[in-house]
């Protein structure tokens, strides 16, 4: 298929100082800080970086507000104990009431502000440990103030905890982090879902935590040229094997989408499972806001779907959360084994990255292997504009394209 010319509007790219910089055609409003140590910054620029303009709030920290992120594994949370989380920098108390429902309030008693983690919690009430008022843990309404008296006109009902919206999947807690000083919308979408494909099947979850800002995270989760440096390995890359591919990728609301296809001949995974059916392997891969990228393989009646999510815990600090379904014929012991080499593999590499990254180096993004990279920025700058103007959000792809590389 003959590569497809992108829209006269797709955005310029300029990388200083270990920030990315967008063209105003498609981020007019508010902007990002792409490097995630350091202030964020705005860009008003048209073909250098003469253009530069540093107006953005020195506080933001390039988050997606109003979506739902995985606060912590849903075995962590038992009993009628306490577990305390941070997503997007907001400390977080979570716990199960008696009926087993899941749930989440800032760790912050509105007192006094000491964390509500260290209180006493019956199963329905979190009690502050400082004075001990309560709050309803599902709804974070005040229900008790000990130190009022029958002279006190205090209505205590009107004091709230925040709290947000918990919602289980997959063995996660999912917590949906609206945008500080906003109403929580009345109707809110599901909490995200791994696809199955059969009623029985096996599960594994892993995690690890990379020393970056989210969108360093999330670059290096899609970027699909590192393969055989990073990740060389008998079972999956070596550097010989690298030859050239192209990829058919197409939009999907709030991401994008490297279309049905037969996976990479030189992974040995996937020549293993052909083998096993005599039929083809196809793989989908999906990225969508905020973070969410999805793989699924198929091969006659055989399937593995996985997600990863990089989960923002502060602007220097993300985790990556994989959790991975199958019906093969592999033990959860066998592939846990192989699945944390290659965890580790990335995080040794944003550990490494993020060395150079305090030094603010010059970076850039290259076409075709980075393209994935700048949608992804377009994409989040777009929908934060979206939201600011109540306009329709533009997507930066204008339909289907073929992207070349080696790996």
């Amino acid at each position: 298929m003959q590569k497809r010319r992108q829209s006269c509007r797709t955005p310029k790219w300029i990388a200083r100082g270990g920030r990315v910089y967008y063209d105003a055609i498609w981020h007019k409003g508010q902007r990002l800080k792409v490097a995630g140590m350091s202030e964020a910054v705005r860009a008003a620029l048209e073909n250098s970086v003469e253009g530069l303009a540093e107006t953005a709030p020195k506080t933001d920290a390039g988050f997606l507000w109003d979506f739902w992120y995985p606060a912590m594994r849903s075995a962590e949370i038992y009993g009628k104990n306490l577990a305390k989380a941070m997503l997007l920098e907001v400390p977080l108390v979570l716990g199960r009431t008696t009926e087993g429902k899941a749930f989440a309030m800032r760790d912050a008693c509105p007192h006094r502000g000491i964390p509500l983690s260290y209180g006493h919690f019956d199963g329905k009430n979190v009690q502050c440990s400082y004075h001990g008022w309560e709050f309803d843990a599902c709804s974070g309404r005040c229900v008790e103030i000990p130190s009022l008296t029958s002279h006190d006109k205090l209505k205590v009902e009107r004091i709230n905890a925040p709290h947000y919206p918990c919602e289980e999947r997959d063995g996660y807690v999912w917590v949906y982090m609206s945008a500080p000083g906003t109403r929580m919308p009345e109707k809110l979408p599901g909490a995200p879902e791994l696809e199955k494909f059969s009623s029985r099947f096996k599960i594994t979850r892993l995690e690890c935590e990379l020393p970056s800002h989210i969108d360093h995270g999330i670059i290096g989760l899609m970027d699909p040229a590192h393969g055989p440096f990073v990740h060389q390995s008998w079972f999956w890359r070596s550097k010989t094997s690298i030859h050239e591919k192209a990829k058919q990728f197409e939009p999907i609301p709030n991401g994008f989408r490297m279309s049905p296809h037969q996976p990479s001949a030189n992974s040995a995974p996937y020549k293993l499972l052909a083998k096993m059916t005599g039929e083809t392997v196809t793989t989908t891969i999906d990225f969508e806001l905020p973070n969410i990228r999805t793989e699924i393989d198929r091969s006659g009646k055989l399937w593995f779907s996985s997600r990863a999510t990089v989960t923002p815990v502060r602007r220097d600090l993300c985790r990556i959360d994989f959790v991975a379904a199958w019906n093969l014929p592999f033990p959860v012991s066998i592939f846990r084994i192989f699945a944390k080499i290659f965890l580790r593999q990335d995080q040794e590499t944003m550990i490494r990255q993020s060395e150079g990254l305090k030094h603010n180096p010059r970076l850039m993004l290259i076409d075709d292997a980075d393209r994935p990279a700048k949608w992804y920025f377009a994409l989040k700058q777009n929908l934060i504009e979206a939201r600011r103007s109540g306009l329709p959000m533009e997507h930066p792809m204008d339909g289907p394209v073929t992207l070349h590389w080696r790996s």
